[in-house]
């Protein structure tokens, strides 16, 4: 489920989604000099990972879910940890974790989209290893 072949990996891991060995990224998302910078080819299999220009606006949608994802999971651990928050620090608590995990969401979220596009071929990524 989490293996190499699975979308699960490509996106976790930000790895190429056609053969799950190469970066997606120039550098770590926290890296603010290069923020979320996509490659423009794979450097294992050469699979241009931006089909047209502007081709990650689109991880922009991506992004909104993912970030909703995350504040609900924060809303919800603090309803399980009994924490007894106002509304107004539980507001707070999701602002400070959306701001932290920023560059994080973005860069999963053009993984996801990217991953939309291109899907796991198995003999190119046995060829490149």
């Amino acid at each position: 489920m989490f293996g190499k072949g699975s979308k699960l990996y490509s996106i976790l891991f930000l790895k190429c989604p056609r053969c799950h060995e190469g970066e997606f990224l120039e550098a770590h998302p926290y890296k603010l000099s290069n923020f979320n910078k996509v490659k423009q080819h794979c450097p294992k299999c050469n699979l241009k990972y931006s089909i047209e220009p502007s081709f990650y606006y689109g991880s922009m949608y991506v992004s909104y879910g993912v970030g909703v994802a995350v504040a609900i999971a924060v809303f919800v651990l603090t309803l399980i940890f009994g924490l007894d928050l106002s509304i107004l620090e539980v507001f707070g608590s999701i602002v400070v974790v959306l701001v932290l995990a920023m560059p994080w969401i973005a860069a999963v979220s053009k993984s996801i989209w990217a991953n939309f596009f291109f899907s796991y071929d198995k003999e190119i990524a046995e060829k490149v290893k």
